[in-house]
């Protein structure tokens, strides 16, 4: 056989991160854990991740921080850079290494230099414009400021997961060549995120399947907006329950503050339903396809992931007019998108919170009062889904990029 018909070799690609399943508590972790396995259709893919060994096929190395570091907040910046070392070590053979989020963005830079091979960055959030990070890792945010800072100025090309993260990182990121920044959506996959009729979980967790409720999912920080919804929730139609489903707060006095607002709320309605800690995925589908309204409220989000499960799931969606969510969310059509005035400096901190709760509660008022639109609304959700946000796409799209940085 001739050396023309022979195969061309395919890329080998290794993925820098911190989460990969089973340790998955954000966003960017399902990123991860999706693209990489549809990136084996156009790559060799390895995962190189933090944490204990997995049983995974895609998984080559992995790295628990070193322990010789104390845990405390400072220290934590410290532990996540101790990680990258191991993770840089086993990105040899690589053709590309691609980073996602500042614990493993340094990871990036040293395996570009190691191993002469091209860095790529996705850009899930930007360490500046979380100020509120600062009561989690105390003098470790600098560090974290700095990791990123490092990792995306190295980069040989950057990913940004909406147009409007791609503004965030060229304006606190100027140095940055604009065309080495390019816009890859999330994606999803509407096989496992579909409109579930069962009732299991709902009776398992003491929800009353008969009565409409407004559902909300996230991470107890400053950035989810939690605060804003609860306070809204007193505004809202008392027929209505509340389905909060709660990840791990950042701090002990966020997830002091927020209990006790629940508990206000609590005492001023009927049917609020706290639920603390992951629940399975295929609860959450659930959940989001028996609620009325799907709501996301924060006010820093550059992408919205969230947004498109609740979509896939026919459910309607009340959201903040921020980062990435006016690119998933079509306002009239798939939703209703909530805008207010922010401070300057790009965090999202609303200038006028009580105007942000008032006008969240107007909108699910809204949908709450006609589930007819809702449901409409909750149809175009997934049709739209389906048309533009699958993992598949993402793959492909990210595959060229690499295509591009490594010749």
């Amino acid at each position: 056989m001739s050396d023309s018909d022979e195969s061309p070799r395919r890329r080998r690609v290794t993925i820098l991160t911190r989460e990969y399943p089973p340790d998955v508590y954000g966003g960017a972790g399902v990123h991860v854990a999706e693209l990489s396995m549809a990136l084996t259709a156009h790559v060799d893919v390895g995962v190189a991740c933090f944490g204990p060994p997995r049983d995974d096929p895609l998984v080559v190395a992995t790295a628990e921080p070193w322990e010789a570091i104390a845990a405390t907040p400072e220290g934590s910046a410290l532990r996540a850079l101790s990680a990258d070392l191991v993770l840089a070590a086993a990105a040899g053979g690589s053709d590309v290494v691609h980073s996602h989020t500042w614990y493993a963005n340094i990871a990036g830079v040293l395996a570009k230099r190691l191993w002469d091979v091209p860095h790529v960055a996705t850009c899930h959030s930007l360490e500046p414009l979380r100020p509120w990070k600062a009561e989690q890792l105390g003098g470790g945010y600098g560090v974290s400021c700095w990791a990123e800072r490092a990792g995306l100025l190295d980069a040989d090309a950057l990913i940004a997961v909406s147009a409007g993260m791609r503004d965030d990182v060229l304006a606190v990121y100027p140095e940055v060549d604009p065309e080495r920044v390019h816009v890859v959506h999330n994606g999803i996959d509407p096989t496992r995120w579909a409109p579930d009729g069962r009732t299991d979980a709902l009776e398992r967790l003491g929800i009353d399947a008969g009565r409409p409720y407004v559902m909300w999912i996230g991470r107890v920080t400053r950035q989810k907006g939690i605060a804003h919804l609860l306070e809204a929730a007193h505004a809202v139609d008392p027929g209505a329950g509340f389905v909060l489903c709660a990840g791990a707060g950042d701090t002990p006095e966020i997830s002091a503050e927020t209990a006790a607002a629940v508990e206000r709320l609590r005492e001023a309605r009927s049917g609020v339903h706290w639920i603390d800690g992951m629940l399975a995925q295929p609860d959450v589908a659930q959940l989001m396809s028996h609620a009325a309204v799907f709501v996301c409220p924060s006010t820093y989000e550059p992408f919205g992931l969230i947004n498109l499960e609740a979509m896939a799931c026919e459910t309607p969606v009340v959201a903040t007019a921020v980062g990435g969510i006016p690119e998933i969310v079509v306002d009239g059509e798939t939703g209703t998108l909530v805008r207010f005035e922010a401070a300057a400096g790009g965090s999202g901190t609303p200038l006028d919170p009580g105007g942000l709760a008032a006008g969240l509660a107007a909108a699910i008022d809204a949908v709450l009062a006609d589930p007819a639109r809702g449901s409409a609304m909750g149809r175009a959700g997934r049709a739209r889904v389906l048309r533009h946000f699958t993992w598949a796409a993402v793959a492909a799209r990210t595959a060229a990029i690499y295509d591009l940085v490594a010749g």
